[in-house]
């Protein structure tokens, strides 16, 4: 008898999250579940802006209702990170006036939006509960390039949403309260959690990218998944590990086809290099195969990246994982 098949991505992790919500300053929150994907809201004087919108209305509403406990101002800005099913789908459930997100990102919507949603359903199933709930596709209705600022009032300082450079995809933004010192960093950083470079651009990321979000000085840092990370020797760690996993990455598939591997041997060879740090980390097996595949076209020039087809990403899946 062969070994059984290792199940598809995240398809099996069907198990409900323990959720965390905390209070990070006067009107700042956040919410992190076990290493879902988290989200987090900042109060305005007489509005809120919401960061990240979860994969269905449903989930966002399930968010929402936390937040009401400590907030009833009105959603003014909903804020997307990047392009993603997971952080855009469930925008309809918060009303907001305004849905902001980088020119990119509003690229790729357009030219991928309707596969990732397949793509990450497939993948991620328990993620989009409720998934009737969808309207369809989330278009921001304010896009812009290098940074926009959103003036709180009331003395509560600025929100600044900043582009810093391609990395998880080619439209990462980050929301920055300069006052505060506190970071909503998207899934460019990750705390104790495992990286997705499936749509990466990973020597910018790895490189000036990390670095300028570095040089911002958060004290206190949100990132994609995992706990928020408290303090600047946390939130250094989070930015190394990041750093570190996209590092050991690129050097173990370099080699690999250095030596004439292909990109089975690539994969191989990553994972047994990362494992040992990272394996326990949620989401990693998943990734991983996603992770290589993109990495390996990148080393090979196609600059940008191919579009994941729920059927691409089954064939990728068997050819690495089988």
């Amino acid at each position: 008898m062969g070994e059984a098949a290792v199940p598809f991505a995240s398809s099996a992790d069907l198990a409900e999250k323990d959720e965390t919500f905390e209070v990070l300053a006067d009107g700042v929150y956040a919410l992190t579940a076990e290493g879902d994907p988290n989200v987090g809201a900042v109060e305005g004087e007489d509005f809120v802006v919401c960061f990240e919108a979860r994969a269905t209305p449903l989930m966002a509403s399930k968010w929402l209702e936390r937040l009401r406990e400590h907030t009833d101002k009105p959603v003014r800005f909903l804020v997307l990170s990047h392009y993603h099913a997971v952080r855009t789908l469930g925008a309809s459930a918060f009303g907001a006036e305004t849905v902001i997100a980088h020119e990119q990102t509003r690229r790729l919507i357009i030219e991928r939006g309707l596969a990732d949603w397949e793509s990450e359903a497939g993948r991620m199933p328990r993620l989009f509960n409720g998934a009737d709930t969808i309207p369809g596709l989330t278009w921001p209705t304010v896009t812009f390039s290098e940074e926009l600022t959103i003036e709180l009032g009331g003395g509560r300082g600025r929100l600044v949403l900043g582009h810093h450079g391609r990395g998880h995809t080619a439209g990462d933004i980050v929301a920055w309260l300069p006052e505060q010192r506190i970071l909503f960093a998207g899934d460019l950083v990750e705390a104790r959690a495992a990286l997705y470079t499936g749509d990466a651009f990973h020597r910018h990321w790895a490189g000036p990218t990390l670095s300028a979000v570095e040089a911002l000085g958060a004290e206190i840092l949100i990132g994609g998944r995992g706990d928020v990370a408290h303090g600047a020797d946390a939130v250094g760690a989070a930015i190394d590990q990041t750093r570190s996993f996209l590092h050991v990455l690129m050097r173990e598939v370099d080699e690999a086809a250095t030596h004439g591997g292909g990109l089975k041997e690539a994969y191989e060879a990553a994972h047994a290099a990362l494992e040992p740090r990272y394996g326990d980390w949620p989401i990693f097996e998943h990734c991983l195969p996603f992770n290589v595949s993109r990495y390996w076209d990148e080393r090979s020039g196609l600059d940008w990246p191919r579009v994941w087809t729920a059927e691409r990403d089954r064939e990728v899946w068997a050819e690495l994982k089988g």
